[in-house]
């Protein structure tokens, strides 16, 4: 039984030694260097005599992130990626919560951690991967852990202004990189084209499919998502068969008529998570590449990436909505109405899950964890913990899922989720606004904040925002109302305050 993800790469050095593993355009590394790499680097932080601790992996994104992270596990700690273009404030306000044993960073990074509120070791990748291997102690420390040890977090949206770490276990990840695998056949001759940065968890199935299949992964360059055209030719070019991206970089293409020019004949898988693929984009796709395999993925980051998925399987008109489907292997999704009770076929009620890829919790956030994982309420003989998504879905005639929208005020936007009360806070202290509400339009994927105040320098906000914002939370349009609806309980009435943006 595999109990370490570690064991993906034991075994792809071994048999693919000096195959492409991962290729960021700058620095392309073999399966066999990924894994010396890694023992390096973890034989550097075993000087740290810690163990299922976070590390904290500050460099750009690229196979240097990769090594960092095996080199991390084989340490037996943990891993956090912490974007390099996230303004410091933020960066600052996730290492309070997570307080690394070290944060792993680049000469060309490390006068940057000055401006860190973190005093902690900072640790060199270049000095750390060229560092002697110690192969008997790596072994003893990978012969303690379990698969119940946790080996990344990542930090999403809060409603307070304070980001979640999700932590996730090695055997979530194994649970979810086996169904993968079976699903959509992956083996070592996919090519892989990521999209995802690495602080967002549709890049685990990019990662370790490529891990445990011996699969190559291209990490492409952020600039070519910029020219749809150049990005197709990079995917011809590279001979990449396996894309799984956000939907909104899928409709980028399609509305840049992108494939006027270029139609990448090589891919042959297409997969999509984080936000809702239109049908009305996914068609022109479908009749682009019409031998390609289209799935839509469907999972908040707490369940390890994806507990629904559907294969696409039949014909769609443009305005039909497109089905998360049904679940994946060893996971249990039931829908609760507002008493706790499962709904009917077509009837609305909130997506809660169970299985192996629950997270193990909210780190160091407990109160926040008992909200989300509670008992399953149909269930009261014996424990039986289920993540509460927050989704609104009903099953439609054909038995699957159909999303509707959001319980609360979290949206997934650009492929990431996002409270809008992390964005009201920080705009509630800005100086001319009275009160603020944000709202989100599905229709145009735009974030709206509407306020009342005196506020009128709408430009200098946004770019005081980007110092503590990464760029997916800004608001697109800044609307001054003179005062705002109110409900009977004396709250913003925001049915009625988005209605009046469609007026």
């Amino acid at each position: 039984m595999q109990k370490n993800v570690l064991e993906y790469l034991d075994r792809t050095a071994q048999l693919y030694p000096d195959k492409m593993a991962f290729d960021d355009d700058k620095k392309r590394i073999t399966f066999k260097e990924l894994k010396q790499e890694a023992d390096a680097i973890g034989s550097y932080l075993l000087t740290l005599k810690q163990s299922r601790k976070p590390v904290a992996v500050y460099l750009p994104k690229g196979c240097d992130c990769i090594s960092a992270f095996m080199g991390i596990v084989s340490s037996g700690n943990f891993y956090c990626p912490i974007d390099a273009a996230m303004p410091v404030e933020r960066i600052n306000v996730i290492l309070n919560v997570l307080n690394p044993v070290a944060v792993i960073t680049n000469k060309k990074l490390l006068k940057k951690t000055e401006k860190f509120a973190y005093s902690g070791s900072y640790i060199l990748f270049e000095e750390a991967k060229e560092s002697e291997i110690m192969t008997e102690e790596l072994w003893a420390v990978r012969w303690e852990q379990i698969d119940t040890d946790p080996l990344y977090v990542l930090f999403t949206s809060g409603s307070t202004g304070v980001p979640k770490g999700v932590l996730i276990s090695h055997r979530s990840v194994i649970d979810y990189i086996d169904w993968v695998t079976e699903t959509f056949d992956v083996t070592q001759k996919d090519t892989f084209g990521n999209q995802a940065p690495f602080y967002f968890d549709n890049s685990v199935l990019d990662i370790y499919c490529a891990l445990k299949n011996g699969s190559s992964v291209y990490i492409i360059p952020k600039v070519k998502f910029a020219f749809p055209v150049d990005l197709l030719q990079y995917i011809e070019e590279k001979e990449i068969n396996f894309i799984f991206w956000v939907p909104s970089m899928l409709c980028m293409i399609v509305n840049l008529n992108a494939f006027d020019v270029m139609k990448p004949q090589c891919l042959k898988k297409v997969l999509f998570a984080g936000e809702v693929m239109p049908n009305k984009h996914l068609n022109v796709w479908r009749g682009a590449l019409p031998d390609a395999l289209y799935a839509n993925l469907y999972g908040p980051t707490e369940i390890t990436v994806d507990c629904t998925y559907y294969i696409v399987d039949r014909k769609f008109s443009d305005d039909e909505p497109l089905p998360i489907g049904k679940i994946c292997k060893n996971s249990r999704v039931i829908v609760l109405n507002e008493s706790d009770k499962a709904v009917g076929i077509g009837e609305e009620g909130e997506l809660c899950v169970a299985g192996a890829g629950l997270a193990l919790g909210y780190y160091n956030n407990s109160e926040k964890t008992k909200i989300a994982f509670v008992q399953n309420p149909l269930n009261n003989l014996y424990p039986e913990v289920i993540y509460r998504t927050g989704d609104i879905v009903k099953y439609n005639e054909y038995d699957e899922l159909i999303y509707i929208s959001r319980k609360d005020f979290q949206i997934k936007h650009m492929g990431y989720r996002i409270e809008l009360g992390e964005i009201e806070t920080l705009l509630m202290g800005a100086d001319g606004i009275e009160n603020c509400v944000c709202i989100y339009n599905e229709e145009e994927s735009k974030i709206i904040a509407c306020y009342t105040g005196k506020l009128t320098e709408q430009n200098l906000l946004k770019k005081k925002m980007m110092e503590k914002l990464p760029s997916y939370m800004i608001p697109d349009e800044f609307i001054l109302y003179d005062k705002f609806p109110y409900n009977a309980n004396g709250k913003v009435d925001r049915l009625a305050l988005k209605n009046t943006l469609k007026n």
